[in-house]
């Protein structure tokens, strides 16, 4: 039985017929599992990218294997199958079969048992050395599962669900969750797929990739699975100050003096302001990455004014080269660009057609940082904002790309943190150690090249307000700890209408509770007619006014309210990224990462703690005052409207007029000072 194991030094091997597993300690009560049906495994980290120590000891035993490092144990039968238990000895992770009789010969009969029963894994060839796998885990009815990134929909607990394994605008696939049994989960591939977390077994699958590689780890609480999970993927750096304050954006500002005039607006009503954003289209041409000098004849005189006034400028820019770009002939010749398998090679028709630059390939972004280095961040620009960063194709069909690291269907999610890390590097060349870098999408690793994912280009709903609760909690649980999402939403809202100005009134409140508080949209009505170039062509247009002063007074009393609330928090909000940095804790956190002994904890998703001891409730309902909020249990409760003390295990009705955001801190907690 045990012909089919090899030990190495801390590393167990299983091969049997075409099959190759490998499972090794990879970082603290941490196992890495990789499997193939070629003869080798590739040569890439992925997300794993923090080089560890591999403590594990690996053994024979009377039913094949097993390999142990710390609190985790993986055990493997000489059929191959695997299962993992933790340091009490209970199995938290088993590989499903649907039918697996003792003495049921794997090797001899592999064909027929594939076809007439369920094997954990299943290889098909999907052309050359790529196959179409699939991974099955048995199911747990009691099992919770939180994270995977970020999803526009209503469950913050993700058992039951499919999610696709893919990047879009609104969606980041960032495969590593958490579960109620003590351990987390990164599938440690970026190919294209799907997962299932069924209630009969767990279903991963790939449409083309070379192999299975995952990473296991356990742990007495979230906290030091995080804390693990982390350690070998990488940590947020540290929050540069003026981000935790207040940005301002909208869809967009169309010239130097319009910018300006919206600073000096800010600075003269003695309104805080950290950051302002120059969103799309400010450029020549996509792909020239500089400003128009038509519209922005001075940047650096702009940024001396904004400095003055203490306020930093963010920059957007497209990973997009437009067909008549002064850098698309040397980009193209130096094969810089993502290639198109078949077809027309242009990837993207927004005003013109254009191509994605390969952020994959070191070579492209050495060579796209040099000028934005020399085009921006020379001029004085602090940060970027790196939009569009799925890559957003025209026709998402990833079979018909091909990367530097790949073809589309086996490497594409990984395009949002090779994007971010090439401003990380640059940066930090550059001499720059206050690097974040606002990011539209996000894999697994992102954070540690400082990216601060947004939930895109999402609707001006009450209930889109809702699922950014959950987007941001999954989020962070997925390890992204920087995130936010537009206040008041993208798309459909109308300055003038006393609903939306409701809405954004609420929004602007979880705002202000987020890990970055940014105002951002494109608002109604439209009224503003687009620029005219000195060569007759019409620039890309704007939205309606959105600053703080745009909706009237009352609204403006609101907002200014709840920015004065930001800045008290700084010292708080600093810590709480601090402790980001430091172990991997999300800044916005479930309520059960706090108290994991709480069992009604585990069921509550509409409220959530900001750092360790403020507890927010967001309002996501048109009309209300008041909302019911759940205390976790263990605790007394201070009520920061009233004054009001509760002892946790209960539920409470808050206050919740339009300019409160319900808020209960534990007692004695620094913050309640900060917050009179």
């Amino acid at each position: 039985m045990n012909k089919y194991f090899t030990l190495e030094n801390g590393v167990l091997i299983f091969k049997r017929r075409q099959e190759i597993v490998r499972i090794e300690g990879w970082g603290e009560n941490s196992l890495r599992v990789r499997t193939t049906e070629n003869h080798g495994f590739l040569n890439e980290d992925w997300a794993l990218s923090e080089k560890t120590e591999n403590k594990a000891v690996a053994e024979l035993t009377d039913e094949g294997a097993k390999i142990t490092n710390g609190k985790i144990t993986a055990e493997m039968t000489s059929e191959g199958r695997i299962r993992f238990l933790n340091h009490r000895g209970e199995v938290i992770l088993k590989e499903y079969y649907r039918t697996m009789e003792r003495g049921f010969d794997f090797g001899k009969d592999r064909d027929l048992f594939i076809n007439m029963y369920q094997a954990a894994r299943i290889y098909k060839t999907a052309g050359g050395d790529n196959y179409n796998i699939k991974l099955y885990f048995a199911a747990d009815d009691n099992e919770r599962i939180y994270g995977m990134g970020q999803y526009q929909q209503d469950n913050l607990n993700l058992k039951g669900s499919i999610l696709d394994l893919k990047q879009l605008n609104t969606q980041a696939s960032v495969p590593f969750y958490v579960s109620n049994k003590g351990y987390g989960f990164l599938m440690n591939n970026p190919a294209i797929g799907k997962v299932t977390f069924g209630t009969n077994h767990t279903e991963w699958e790939f449409a083309s990739t070379k192999q299975l590689d995952y990473f296991i780890t356990v742990g007495d609480d979230l906290k030091e699975i995080e804390k693990q999970y982390s350690a070998v993927s990488g940590r947020a750096p540290k929050m540069p100050e003026y981000a935790m304050g207040f940005w301002q954006c909208k869809l967009r500002y169309q010239t130097q003096e319009e910018l300006l005039s919206i600073a000096r607006g800010y600075y003269e009503r003695n309104i805080p302001l950290d950051i302002i954003v120059i969103d799309f289209f400010h450029w020549t041409k996509m792909g020239e990455w500089k400003f128009d000098p038509e519209f922005w004849p001075d940047p650096e005189g702009m940024v001396k004014e904004l400095d003055k006034m203490g306020i930093k400028l963010v920059v957007s820019v497209w990973p997009t080269v437009d067909k008549d770009s002064e850098n698309m002939g040397y980009m193209k010749d130096k094969d810089l660009l993502i290639r198109t398998n078949r077809g027309l090679s242009f990837q993207m028709n927004c005003v013109s057609p254009s191509e994605f630059a390969d952020m994959t390939n070191p070579e492209t972004r050495e060579y796209v940082f040099d000028i934005i280095k020399k085009n921006y961040l020379d001029k004085g620009v602090s940060q970027f904002w790196l939009d569009v960063a799925e890559p957003e194709y025209a026709e998402p069909d990833h079979d018909n790309y091909r990367y530097y690291k790949g073809q589309g269907l086996e490497v594409a999610n990984a395009y949002p943190s090779d994007y971010v890390k090439m401003f990380y590097e640059g940066m930090k060349k550059a001499g720059r150690d206050d690097v974040i870098s606002l990011v539209r999408c996000a894999w697994a690793g992102s954070q540690k090249y400082g990216a601060l994912a947004w939930s895109g280009d999402v609707q001006s709903t009450f209930n889109t307000l809702k699922r950014q609760i959950k987007a941001g909690l999954n989020m962070g649980l997925a390890g992204i700890p920087w995130w936010n999402a537009d206040i008041g939403g993208f798309m459909g809202g109308n300055i003038e209408d006393e609903k939306f100005r409701e809405l954004l009134m609420r929004w602007f409140a979880f705002g202000t509770f987020s890990p970055v508080m940014r105002l951002h949209g494109d608002r109604d009505p439209h009224t503003k007619k687009p620029l005219i170039s000195s060569d007759g062509k019409p620039c890309a247009g704007s939205g309606a006014d959105n600053e703080v002063w745009s909706y009237g007074e009352k609204v403006e009393e609101v907002l200014r309210n709840f920015i004065d609330i930001r800045y008290k928090l700084k010292p708080y909000i600093k810590k709480a990224t601090e402790e980001a940095s430091e172990n991997g804790s999300p800044i916005m956190r479930t309520l059960f990462y706090e108290f994991p002994n709480d069992k009604k904890a585990w069921e509550i998703e509409d409220n959530y703690m900001f750092g360790s001891d403020l507890l927010v409730a967001p309002v996501y309902q048109a009309g209300v005052t008041t909302r019911e909020v759940y205390l976790p249990l263990g605790e007394t409760w201070v009520e920061i409207a009233t004054g009001e003390k509760y002892e946790g295990g209960k539920y409470v009705t808050a206050k919740a007029d339009i300019d409160v955001m319900p808020l209960f801190a534990r007692e004695n907690a620094e913050v309640i000072d900060l917050l009179k």
